[in-house]
């Protein structure tokens, strides 16, 4: 019987099947990776088209398939191939990819709000330092214009010693009807005058100090300075009456003090 003629490719890819399954191992089951396994499934079902148990037997024994049947077995192992295996694997991919995109997602609000909020307490503290040193400057410019109107007034004190007084009253804590009180009293005694020299007694100064010399205690310019005479007569007032109001009600009604 003549033997049927199958092609040289034909016989290539049988001998190439039977090498295979006979070196294969027995019982080994490989998993390959997706592309591998595609690539697999497709040469398995290229060789499978050419080989089943029901055809026609060439010269070595080899029963061929239909190749119509072949090609559509091929096709649908291959579909399924495709279609079962990368799912889990997809699936899997963008649930861990959502999970380090939300944690990263979540780090980067994290440092925002870090740094929002402190950028918000370096803006605070940096206001509360800007009003304090506001606050400063506004104390130390009052204090700069007390200390000018104060040195203008004792340096013109022979011309206005009621303003004298008044600066020196106020630096005792008595309040503006003592000095009304004051006021009445040593223009009572020596009308302000600083060089005022009693011609009955050796009283002398706007407060008469008697002698005048006892205000030699609060300086020794106290002939001409009627700084130091204005010092020395709160200093007698506070301590022998308390206040001036006091030291005047007794000089209404001892005509003296």
């Amino acid at each position: 019987m003549a033997e049927r003629y199958v092609g040289r490719h034909r016989r290539a890819e049988l001998a190439l099947a039977a090498a295979t399954a006979g070196s294969a191992p027995k019982g080994l089951a490989f998993r390959p990776l997706l592309h591998a396994g595609a690539s697999v499934a497709l040469a398995t079902a290229a060789v499978g088209g050419y080989l089943t148990a029901g055809g026609a037997a060439d010269t070595n024994g080899v029963t061929l398939a239909d190749p119509a049947f072949a090609s559509a077995n091929a096709a649908a192992s291959l579909s399924r191939t495709l279609a079962d295996a990368p799912v889990a694997l997809t699936a899997f991919d963008a649930t861990a990819a959502d999970a380090e995109i939300a944690q990263a997602n979540r780090e980067r609000v994290s440092r925002v709000v870090s740094v929002t909020t402190a950028n918000e307490i370096a803006a605070q503290a940096a206001a509360a330092e800007a009003a304090r040193l506001d606050v400063e400057r506004q104390a130390a410019a009052e204090r700069a214009t007390r200390d000018a109107q104060r040195a203008s007034i004792l340096a013109n004190a022979q011309r206005d010693p009621k303003a004298v007084a008044a600066v020196l009253v106020a630096d005792r804590g008595w309040s503006t009807a003592q000095f009304g009180c004051l006021v009445k009293l040593w223009t009572k005694e020596s009308n302000w005058r600083w060089n005022a020299d009693n011609p009955t007694s050796s009283a002398y100064g706007i407060p008469q100090s008697l002698p005048g010399s006892k205000m030699a205690s609060a300086g020794a310019d106290w002939r001409t300075n009627p700084v130091t005479q204005i010092k020395w007569g709160l200093g007698y007032i506070a301590s022998r009456y308390g206040s001036p109001c006091s030291a005047w009600s007794h000089s209404v009604n001892h005509n003296w003090y």
